[in-house]
């Protein structure tokens, strides 16, 4: 059983560490999950560990990482929700998420999101955060409107050569999206 730092409903959050290879390749090694994230379409298994080695940096560095999420009730796992460095000088960190294609469509992205962005405010005093897409993504397009994120332009993304539509949310005084 997993310690879980952050949970919500349905949703337990952990952190990677090395002994999480299996967990890590089931997930990016989904060619269904990495199409949209890689040029290629797929991850490499020296791609999926230098992914999990990337996450477990970010974690010691930066206290946060696209971290691993599980279903409370059975302990599966669903796939990862965090945070990345961004542009830390000004406290706004990237958001992403990716799921397990078997859980597609089940509202946990969005539920796993809410909470991400609650632990940016409240835990990391964050001013803001930034989410960006493939553009062949419209289902992300659509989890992060609902989610409040404002279109703010394309931004060219190296590891997949395409100019992915990018989203902010600000934090005000209040804790409300400015």
């Amino acid at each position: 059983m997993r310690n879980y730092f952050l949970e919500t409903e349905r949703i337990g959050f952990s952190t990677w560490d090395m002994n999480d290879y299996d967990l890590a390749l089931s997930l990016w090694g989904d060619a269904a999950v990495t199409q949209h994230i890689s040029k290629t379409g797929i991850f490499t298994p020296q791609d999926i560990m230098n992914r999990l080695k990337k996450e477990i940096e970010n974690q010691q560095q930066f206290k946060v990482q696209y971290w691993p999420i599980f279903e409370k009730n059975t302990g599966d796992f669903i796939g990862c929700c965090g945070l990345r460095p961004y542009d830390i000088e000004n406290k706004i960190y990237e958001i992403g998420f990716h799921l397990r294609s078997g859980h597609w469509g089940k509202g946990l992205g969005p539920e796993a999101a809410k909470a991400v962005i609650r632990y940016a405010l409240f835990d990391l005093d964050a001013n803001g955060l930034f989410a960006g897409h493939n553009p062949n993504n419209t289902n992300s397009r659509k989890v992060l409107e609902k989610l409040g994120f404002t279109y703010v332009g394309d931004e060219f993304y190296e590891p997949t050569g395409l100019y992915h539509p990018s989203y902010k949310f600000m934090f005000n005084i209040d804790g409300g999206n400015a």
